[in-house]
């Protein structure tokens, strides 16, 4: 069920638990998150950054094989389709294209003019019935070229964008995209404490969830992180699934394979496998399990 993510969002915040944003790179990723988030009964968030769209064929078809896949996998809990971390003109063409929720990331510009381009989108977006997501204070590593040290975000910045009418913001409290250094000092939570009060209670956004150990995640999810994105856990156990399964031979055409393992049906199903494992350990963790119910 397609639906915008202010509801989902505003519902997990209220009950402290988190929805799972996971991002989709092609129709195994995101056939395995919607199973998963069927069988968990939870709402989920699918995410798609800019670079992945253009993978899978642009901004239309991804929004044509999501509503596809949602209605043939009788697919009944609420789902959001998610520009991540969108640019100006790319949020534009994911709210003509048919997504139900964007994100504009505005933090590698200068504040003012994050504050223009937001409350521009923010109604574009409101008008055409979507949610949208804001970031203030830049998350750390690099996603679609954009890079940053995993900054702390000025809680008084945060209240200004949030009063553009913004569903969800992305603070940054020191996370960051991709697997986590081993000198990283772990999350800022009375960062978060201080950005929550001072947003008056809006749902946040926790990205770079991969390799936040648990505690963590769980003491962010009380602070009022309600969302949390999740890519490169599912980018890894996909590969590793891939190349065990390739390593065993079992997709070599020139062995006696009379299985025909090399059939992308059975080469793509190990990781497969792997990625609706993890998306279920994701959404037991945050809490999400049962809500859709």
């Amino acid at each position: 069920m397609l639906v915008n993510a202010t509801r989902m969002l505003k519902e997990a915040h209220e009950g402290h638990y988190a929805v799972g944003h996971f991002n989709i790179n092609n129709l195994e990723w995101t056939k395995a998150i919607l199973l998963e988030a069927e069988a968990q009964k939870s709402p989920v968030i699918l995410g798609v950054s800019e670079g992945a769209a253009k993978y899978m064929g642009g901004f239309k078809v991804v929004a044509a094989m999501v509503k596809a896949l949602d209605e043939g996998l009788g697919i009944t809990v609420p789902v959001a389709l998610h520009l991540d971390h969108g640019s100006y003109n790319g949020v534009k063409s994911c709210i003509e294209a048919g997504f139900t929720s964007v994100m504009f990331d505005g933090s590698a510009l200068p504040f003012e003019e994050n504050i223009a381009k937001t409350k521009e989108l923010v109604q574009l977006a409101h008008d055409k019935g979507l949610s949208i997501e804001a970031e203030v204070g830049a998350i750390g590593g690099t996603e679609d070229g954009i890079t940053a040290d995993g900054e702390v975000a000025d809680p008084e910045e945060c209240k200004k964008i949030v009063a553009l009418g913004v569903d969800f913001l992305a603070a940054g409290i020191g996370n960051i995209h991709g697997i986590y250094p081993k000198d990283w000092t772990g999350l800022k939570i009375d960062a978060l404490q201080a950005i929550q009060k001072a947003t008056g209670g809006i749902p946040l956004v926790l990205h770079g969830g991969t390799g936040i150990p648990d505690d963590q995640i769980k003491a962010a999810i009380q602070g009022g992180m309600s969302k949390i994105n999740v890519n490169t856990d599912c980018q890894l156990v996909f590969a590793e699934a891939t190349i065990k399964y390739c390593a065993a031979g079992k997709a070599d055409p020139t062995a006696d394979n009379k299985e025909k393992g090399y059939d992308p049906r059975k080469l793509l199903k190990p990781g497969f496998e792997a990625i609706r494992a993890k998306v279920k350990e994701k959404m037991e963790l945050f809490g999400s399990v049962g809500k859709a119910a």
